[in-house]
């Protein structure tokens, strides 16, 4: 993606305007397509962070990613038994500072078609180009691609992604 492109409209998310001057978690609410991932940003005690200074890079799984797990996963996870496993998952989408889709593709390059991102929940997870999309492989082996990229919020960027990450739990 081109630097003009990055500087112009921010993208929308399942149809809803993405407002800039909002806070991830403000904008995550009003997007039709991320309703399980805001239910479970609440269950896991996580608005207050999001919602703080941040910046933070946010890959967004949408409602359809999180119909893709095991029957039952989401709403294991969601009891509040499970907050730490659900704490870790949603945590393992998160990457500290503002990282833009050409600032990750960079990385990437730079790796020689490879690159770690330290997750907040301290797993790595690892970002490649494949057929022209970024892609994140979790450490089970698994892949999500990025659908919609350098949604731009108060607090940092959120890159809207196809499929859950799941870091080693416990």
């Amino acid at each position: 993606m081109s630097a003009s492109a990055s500087a112009g409209a921010n993208p929308s998310v399942g149809g809803a305007a993405m407002l800039a001057n909002r806070t991830i978690v403000q904008n995550a609410s009003n997007a039709p397509n991320l309703t399980t991932l805001v239910a479970a940003v609440k269950a896991a005690g996580l608005v207050d962070t999001l919602s703080g200074p941040g910046p933070f890079t946010v890959f967004a799984p949408t409602n359809e990613a999180f119909g893709r797990l095991a029957p039952g996963t989401v709403d294991t996870l969601l009891k509040p038994e499970n907050k730490a496993s659900l704490t870790k998952v949603l945590t393992y989408h998160v990457v500290s500072g503002n990282v833009s889709a050409a600032q990750l593709q960079q990385q990437i390059s730079a790796g020689g078609g490879t690159a770690t991102l330290t997750t907040v929940a301290g797993a790595p997870l690892t970002a490649r180009v494949e057929n022209g999309a970024v892609t994140l492989t979790d450490q089970g082996g698994n892949k999500s691609y990025v659908e919609t990229a350098d949604v731009r919020q108060s607090n940092g960027v959120v890159h809207v992604v196809n499929g859950v990450l799941v870091p080693t739990l416990p």
